[in-house]
């Protein structure tokens, strides 16, 4: 294994390291969207979870790291989709005052968004690796 800086991640086992993690929070994601709308729901595990890890993601995305391990832009905007919709189904039932309700809704569509406009940006830097739009 090489190393070639001083870095927390200059060396293939970092980079290592940090592949599974990224795959890691990707998977639970996937799953989470795969899975039963129920568990998605604002009061639910996932529901709070997924959006967590979405911005774990961008963090990432934005210091350049995981370029070759993250989604394509256009599967965040999907996920977006079933999360919002979700969402947007079931969060007047747990009664949320108008203020928080708007400042939420606006937290999530802009973390879905970020992290898809950070993917397209690390995409059109470097076209030819992966997660590059087909």
């Amino acid at each position: 294994m090489g190393t070639w800086g001083s870095g927390n991640f200059e060396s293939d086992t970092a980079l290592d390291h940090l592949s599974l993690v990224i795959d890691r929070l990707v998977d639970e994601v996937a799953q989470a969207m795969a899975g039963d709308p129920v568990e998605l729901e604002p009061d639910e595990y996932w529901g709070v979870a997924v959006p967590c890890n979405l911005e774990l993601l961008l963090s990432l995305a934005r210091a350049g790291h995981g370029a070759g391990d993250l989604p394509e832009a256009r599967v965040i905007m999907q996920w977006k989709t079933t999360f919002m919709a979700v969402w947007e189904r079931s969060i007047d039932g747990l009664e949320p005052s108008p203020g928080f309700k708007e400042a939420r809704r606006s937290v999530l569509n802009r973390t879905f968004d970020q992290l898809a406009e950070a993917i397209a940006r690390n995409a059109a830097a470097d076209p030819s690796g992966p997660g590059s739009p087909e």
